[in-house]
């Protein structure tokens, strides 16, 4: 038994397209002695795409309390060991972090290795406000628990950023414009890095209403990144003349673009009017 303690590393894999490995990530498998992984078959896959051999420990949801500690022991002896998950950065929305907190409680070393986040690739190229954001992950698959979740960031004025399946991706955006509005900014990022990658924005309804037009833009792996709610908007009340006006424009021109003329024309913000239309004009 080594007296030296081993290093628990924790190693960002691609979300998609098999390029965005790092070289340390590489180096860091063919280094350690054990990886433990989330799916052992789906990870076996990326480490054979590289010609890396390396004994694996299933490491997922259903046993990761369970299972943390013989990682831990296996530390203690020397064993050093690479900690991946699926896709992306371990830990976020991914098992680890009862191993790491045991890890850290032991005193053993913990090496974070920076590399793909589908979280942070989607918000760069969101066009939304990055300065301040709230990472919420998947929201619960049951609409009750998922429309209280909302509830609870119906006021933040950060941006929000949620993961969502294939299955539930229309029936999250429907409670969101429950909760949110029907003029929330939203863009929906699907298959970030793959072939069929696609990055929509617009309003919650419009959002909708682009989704259901095609079954294939529901496919996939999803990032939701939700405009925050603008404290400046909700406290300004639209005046009598700018809502006659967007009503005589809208009948003309559709709403979006009455919305832009009629916020040019009276000082609002387009996002207020644009709402205000979907619940009085419609």
């Amino acid at each position: 038994m080594s007296n030296s303690k081993g290093i628990l590393y924790i190693v960002a894999t691609p979300i998609g397209n098999l390029q965005d490995i790092t070289q340390r990530a590489l180096d860091t498998f063919q280094k350690v002695d054990l990886i433990a992984a989330e799916d052992t078959r789906h990870s076996g896959l990326l480490l054979s795409h590289y010609g890396i051999k390396k004994p694996f420990f299933a490491l997922h949801d259903h046993n990761e309390q369970q299972k943390a500690g013989t990682l831990v022991e296996k530390l203690l002896q020397g064993i050093n060991i690479a900690l991946i998950s699926d896709a992306g950065t371990p830990l976020i929305s991914d098992p680890g972090f009862h191993l790491v907190r045991q890890c850290r409680q032991a005193g053993i070393q913990v090496v974070p290795l920076p590399g793909a986040c589908a979280a942070i690739t989607a918000l760069c190229a969101s066009g939304i406000a990055s300065d301040r954001f709230c990472f919420e992950g998947f929201l619960p698959a049951k609409s009750k628990a998922r429309l209280d979740k909302l509830k609870n960031v119906a006021e933040e004025d950060r941006t929000l950023i949620f993961y969502e399946s294939t299955h539930r991706i229309l029936d999250s955006l429907v409670d969101m414009q429950t909760v949110f509005g029907k003029a929330r900014y939203v863009v929906l990022a699907r298959e970030i890095t793959k072939t069929w990658e696609t990055i929509h924005g617009d309003h919650l309804a419009d959002l909708l209403a682009w989704l259901q037009e095609d079954p294939n833009r529901t496919k996939g792996e999803m990032v939701l990144i939700v405009e925050g709610k603008s404290q400046e908007e909700n406290s300004e009340e639209i005046s009598p003349q700018a809502i006659k006006a967007l009503e005589l424009i809208g009948r003309e021109l559709p709403l979006k673009k009455a919305a832009a003329i009629v916020a040019e024309l009276y000082g609002y913000k387009k996002n207020q009017l644009y709402q205000f239309g979907l619940e009085f004009l419609s």
